[in-house]
């Protein structure tokens, strides 16, 4: 079962970041009184009551400076087509003027459930104001405030109002499912055709040639895979078919429903910000990760040993991760990369025995005690783990506020240090003794 999408889509400055931030709990959208500030779209999970769903937030659409907004219009363009639901935010505070009825020509031409969403309506004057937006020609408006808070358990069961319930589809499935994710023309379907050695995807130098996300189930020394190939385009022929964002919501939608992750850069391009955001996804998904450097036949001004270390520079907070070095043009190396995929993926499903890892702890207590804060000092009385996929500590103490993010970061470091969990994500929840 697929995850459905949701867009926030609407002129700039009508408060859509906002609305973003109170949706998926987060603040991840630059939040500016500066119309056209958010020029990327941005990208969340939403869990509410029993479904779950992808959000993106998208930049201002003024249709009215169609040169200046190109970009912009294209990306909306892209998350209008990707979306099963699209909120249209309009300002309460204003009038509706030529650019909300541009958009919404926009969107009907879109045949997809469009919400209407009057922001910034936060007392009784502005509720009274509400019919004037039926002129839009939409029967779905609900009334919100943002900044207030208000009116977005409507909108959440608005927008859900026919999701189905949420189920993992990973915990039906035995098969080690993993996914090739990356900026487009990095090599991904090079890399998924060398790695099951059919000619399944079309490989072409234009970037976003795949058009979409591709199951191909294969044998790999005896035991059952499926390799999701993530997407470029699903439509030909627009001027945004390179827009290289597009690719992070195909990453996101195959990351949900892989067990393990492989990001693939272009070694002779070099790293650039949009791979460390592709690969932050998947961070943030809790699944494991191997980093490949691609078109490894191109480079000769680097070993290995160089490579590594500007990798582990540029993505610092990936340091447990492996690195594999390949050419899936040529083949070369092509063999390094399956072992790591196994072995991370074991490395998610890893438990540790409780008295060992009390052990693990103690001793690390005892090798460099918490800093004391304010005359009070971080006691932990035991831990456990809670989960797997990723592995979940739960460690019990007198007061989780005391808590330092260096020594959370300490504790995690002597975690791995003891036991081999190289490629997966760890999580360590902190309760005080007495709390549920």
């Amino acid at each position: 079962m697929k995850t459905k999408t949701v867009a926030l889509v609407g002129r700039p400055n009508v408060g859509k970041s906002t609305i973003f931030n109170k949706l998926v709990g987060k603040k991840i959208s630059i939040i500016e009184d500066t119309p056209g500030v958010t020029r990327d779209r941005i990208y969340g999970d939403v869990s509410y009551k029993n479904c779950k769903f992808h959000l993106i937030d998208t930049g201002g659409i003024d249709l009215s400076d169609a040169d200046f907004n190109k970009e912009i219009i294209a990306q909306a363009s892209l998350a209008i087509d990707e979306a099963d639901v699209i909120v249209f935010i309009v300002d309460g505070k204003e009038e509706l003027n030529a650019n909300d009825f541009k958009i919404r020509d926009m969107l009907k031409r879109s045949n997809k459930k469009i919400i209407l969403a009057v922001n910034k309506i936060d007392n009784e004057k502005r509720k009274q104001d509400i019919y004037n937006y039926y002129e839009l020609g939409f029967d779905s408006i609900i009334p919100i405030s943002g900044e207030h808070n208000l009116g977005i358990g409507e909108l959440l069961d608005e927008i859900t109002s026919d999701f189905p319930e949420y189920e993992d589809a990973n915990l039906l499935d035995d098969k080690i499912k993993f996914c090739v994710i990356g900026r487009p023309n990095v090599g991904k379907s090079s890399l998924v055709n060398a790695i099951v050695n059919e000619e399944k995807s079309i490989v072409s130098n234009i970037a976003g040639t795949t058009r979409d996300a591709i199951d191909t189930p294969f044998t790999y020394d005896k035991e059952d895979y499926v390799i999701i190939d993530t997407a470029g385009i699903r439509k030909s022929g627009k001027i945004y078919e390179n827009i290289e964002k597009y690719s992070v919501i195909r990453a996101m939608k195959a990351i949900e429903r892989s067990n393990v992750c492989v990001v693939v850069i272009n070694a002779e391009e070099g790293i650039i910000e949009h791979d460390k955001h592709i690969a932050s996804y998947a961070l943030e998904a809790g699944k494991p990760l191997v980093l490949v450097v691609n078109k490894w036949d191109t480079v000769k001004d680097k070993s290995i040993a160089e490579y590594t270390k500007l990798m582990r520079s540029e993505f610092k907070f990936l340091s447990y991760v492996p690195i594999v070095f390949l050419s899936a043009k040529t083949k070369k190396r092509i063999h390094t990369l399956m072992p790591e995929i196994k072995k991370v993926y074991e490395n998610s499903k890893k438990e540790i025995k409780t008295s060992v890892l009390n052990d693990v702890i103690r001793d690390a207590v005892m090798l460099n005690a918490p800093p004391s804060y304010k005359g009070k000092r971080l006691k932990i009385y035991f831990v456990s783990q809670k989960g797997i996929t990723p592995p979940k500590f739960v460690f019990n103490v007198n007061s989780k506020g005391l808590v330092h993010f260096s020594y959370e970061r300490y504790l995690e470091n002597k975690i791995r240090e003891s036991f081999d969990f190289e490629g997966t994500p760890i999580q360590i929840e902190f309760k005080n003794r007495n709390e549920e």
